[in-house]
């Protein structure tokens, strides 16, 4: 094979592996879910006011069956999305939209509210309206999620609702549909990036429930992105 021949192949093998490298760049790129801004335009001393919802089965894209979060961006439409820019040493108040059925937990423990705050009082959080401080996932409908950020001690969990209810199929979920309204607030921390996720396994059909959306970010688990 002469010299010519050689470095044509050498060539060719070169722009395969280009373009095989920009082909896998651009599917993460694609497949990382968009971030919803908080920060951007906020002004200094107010808070953020930030709804999210959980649903049984998102009902679109490349798993529709699996579980989810979805975030209500600021002009009011509902992004498939886990991850916010959130400013720095701000309160955030969130209201969680739980449509999603319940069960008993595994760690009781995980039904401790800790880390928020409603009404001015720690460890509390609003379930339609009344302060709870601690869920008893044995009686009622369970716990169906949680909203748990580790490095920030925030733990919130949110009561399923029946699951004989007429549970919303398709994502975003109105307000027609069966739900729970959890409300509580947080103060965010100096800049970084701190990983939420939900500690109720909900990966129906994996292993101990425990792969799936939950170790997906956009589903059961993002980050909230903290800017100066």
């Amino acid at each position: 094979m002469g010299r010519s021949a050689k470095i044509a192949i050498v060539g060719c093998l070169l722009a395969i592996a280009t373009g095989l490298a920009v082909f896998t760049a651009m599917a993460f790129v694609a497949s990382t879910p968009p971030t919803v801004d908080f920060a951007t335009g906020h002004r200094q001393g107010t808070p953020v006011n930030m709804e999210i919802q959980t649903v049984g089965t998102i009902g679109f894209g490349v798993h529709p069956s699996w579980v989810s979060y979805l975030t209500k961006a600021p002009d009011g439409s509902w992004v498939h999305t886990t991850l916010w820019d959130l400013p720095a040493h701000t309160t955030v108040n969130v209201t969680i939209l739980q449509y999603d059925s319940g069960s008993p937990l595994r760690n009781q423990e995980i039904g401790q509210v800790t880390g928020v705050s409603a009404d001015g009082r720690p460890g509390t959080m609003l379930l339609n309206g009344k302060p709870v401080s601690v869920v008893n996932s044995n009686v009622g409908n369970g716990v169906g999620h949680t909203f748990s950020a580790p490095s920030l001690g925030i733990n919130v969990p949110l009561v399923g609702n029946s699951a004989s209810a007429n549970l919303c199929g398709t994502a975003p979920c109105t307000t027609r549909s069966p739900h729970n309204v959890i409300q509580f607030s947080f103060t965010t921390p100096g800049p970084g990036q701190y990983r939420w996720q939900c500690f109720v396994p909900c990966g129906l059909g994996y292993l101990y429930g425990n792969g799936g959306p939950m170790q997906t970010i956009g589903y059961m688990d993002g980050f909230l992105k903290v800017v100066a």
